[in-house]
């Protein structure tokens, strides 16, 4: 009975939770911006280069700030671009720190200016209405 109870408890503070972070990802009353770059590699689809670069923009995710993050792959025929990088950050000074954080340096130095033949970087917030 008592471990029905502790449970039962759990359960619904996991849907407590959810509910909130389901609101949170709804609410328009915060800051964000929405950081994104569409990018062409100099290295051939496949190769040892693209996938080594590619591990290492992954990283860039575990920078303190940085949400959601994806690596994308470029389906659609409509431009020429290959790859996109998404993430996101809840305020502009977690952004600013992000830019200057010493493993999102390195990897612009190290990876980004060697590798990368063109880009195109958005940052964007969403309109509030």
């Amino acid at each position: 009975m008592k471990k029905l109870a502790i449970i039962s408890l759990l359960l619904f503070l996991i849907s407590l939770n959810g509910q909130a972070q389901s609101n949170f990802s709804k609410s328009k009353s915060f800051f964000m911006i929405r950081h994104t770059v569409i990018f062409k590699l100099k290295y051939p689809k496949g190769s040892p280069e693209e996938s080594k670069f590619l591990n290492a923009a992954a990283k860039l995710s575990s920078i303190p700030g940085v949400y959601n993050f994806e690596s994308l792959r470029q389906t659609s025929r409509k431009n020429d671009y290959d790859f996109g990088l998404s993430m996101e950050f809840r305020t502009l000074k977690s952004y600013e720190e992000y830019n200057q954080h010493p493993d999102h340096t390195k990897f612009v130095e190290t990876y980004w200016v060697k590798y990368v033949e063109k880009f195109l970087e958005i940052d964007y917030e969403p309109i509030k209405q």
